[in-house]
């Protein structure tokens, strides 16, 4: 098991695990770079992993919607995070929903070796379903931030991530073009009229 064969002696056990999840267009990325640059402040050796399908932006930096940039290691897979995350104090993952389902596992590894794990990512898929790994990271976690946007509709918070463009793929890149950030109110408006236009064209 690749979990007993990466075991490092560096502080064991004195690690842990924040997940900050939320609707796209909430922030989670300017919050994990927020923490990150601090620990580098602090002098904190860290390390930043994305998943190598997120190239909404730049193909290895991380960027947030507000265009804040940090230079990152695009992976193939979680497991890749662990070959490549040595002697390091923070290890930041963003996008995890698009990671493998040994998320988790990764994380908790990497919490067991003394490692501080940041993970940003959505907590919902645009059907409003649990997206990716996200559910078993979350329940590792010692820390978890749930950031809001503010719904295009109604001003509200918003915690759905409404898909504007059609489709049925869970995994489609985009921004405002092709995503809203909905409150729970006007998300179930815009999906009953979707189901309504469904069925007059029908």
């Amino acid at each position: 098991m690749f979990l007993e064969d990466n075991v490092r002696s560096k502080k064991p056990g004195g690690g842990w695990i924040e997940v900050i999840c939320g609707s796209m267009f909430s922030g989670k990325t300017e919050e994990l770079l927020r923490r990150l640059n601090r620990a580098r402040i602090a002098n904190q050796r860290i390390e930043i992993f994305k998943p190598r399908v997120d190239t909404r932006y730049d193909e290895e930096e991380v960027v947030s919607h507000n265009k804040n940039s940090i230079r990152s290691t695009p992976v193939d897979s979680s497991e890749n995070i662990l070959l490549l995350a040595s002697d390091v104090d923070v290890v930041g993952i963003d996008e995890a929903q698009f990671f493998d389902t040994n998320l988790h596992n990764v994380c908790n590894e990497l919490a067991n070796q003394g490692i501080r794990v940041i993970v940003a990512g959505l907590d919902m898929d645009f059907q409003g379903n649990p997206f990716g790994p996200m559910p078993q990271v979350l329940a590792v976690a010692e820390y978890v931030t749930k950031v809001h946007a503010i719904c295009v509709r109604t001003g509200k918070l918003a915690q759905y991530s409404h898909r504007i463009s059609g489709g049925s793929e869970t995994i489609e890149l985009g921004e405002l073009d092709r995503y809203e950030p909905l409150s729970r109110e006007a998300y179930l408006k815009a999906k009953n009229q979707e189901e309504t236009s469904s069925k007059n064209n029908e």
